[in-house]
């Protein structure tokens, strides 16, 4: 067993395996829950690629207009927020009979200084470790051992859209649900974008800020 293949087929699935360990373990890593599986999968991308390690997540140099990052993402998670909040939450919650549990947020209601300091980690945790680990990390590993065709396409999309909704579990089925179809929209983003992340990170941003602004303002 030589070193390029245990860099290109062994590490990665150890890598992924871990994260999902990390995920289910009783280990109570709190905030660091995204945080830490992301420096993770980071570290393993730059071992099997080396400096291309940044480039081969989708985090690539001189891909990404200002209008891309400041007009066209934010508008995007505009829509696709609107789409959440009047569409996806009042229908799939009717087929379900079960609202979204928003519980593990009630502390952001009206308290500003709190919702200041989330404002931040969403940014980091969810923003960009969430698109680093699912889109940057899994979706590109999928791609590198299937082959490339409409079917492999589809099956990653769909995989990957039903477990991050599924990582979602503490919002209920309702919020499982509706996470997994917007992390099927976010990741076929990433595909028609030609896997640029930096895309997907400001609209998962944006979108994020959006919800923490309808929690804070009591709206969800």
């Amino acid at each position: 067993m030589n070193i390029s293949f245990i860099k290109s087929k062994i590490l990665p699935i150890a890598t992924i395996l871990i994260v999902f360990g990390l995920w289910f373990s009783p280990l109570n890593l709190g905030y660091f829950i995204v945080i830490i599986p992301a420096i993770l999968v980071i570290i393993s991308s730059f071992v099997e690629n080396g400096k291309k390690g940044f480039k081969l997540l989708g985090l690539k140099r001189g891909t990404t207009s200002f209008l891309d990052l400041l007009v066209y993402a934010p508008t995007i998670a505009l829509i696709l927020f609107s789409a959440y909040y009047f569409f996806l939450i009042p229908f799939i919650g009717s087929l379900t009979g079960q609202d979204i549990d928003f519980s593990s947020f009630s502390d952001l209601k009206g308290n500003t200084s709190y919702a200041l300091i989330m404002l931040v980690f969403i940014w980091i945790s969810a923003a960009f470790g969430e698109e680093i680990i699912w889109r940057g990390y899994f979706m590109k590993q999928f791609n590198k051992f299937f082959d490339k065709s409409t079917i492999s396409l589809a099956i990653n999309l769909l995989l990957f859209a039903i477990l991050f909704g599924f990582m979602h579990s503490y919002q209920g089925i309702t919020g499982q649900i509706i996470t997994g179809i917007i992390g099927f929209i976010l990741a076929l983003i990433f595909h028609v974008k030609k896997y640029n992340l930096w895309f997907n990170i400001v609209i998962h941003g944006f979108f994020d800020t959006f919800g923490l602004i309808a929690v804070y303002n009591g709206w969800m």
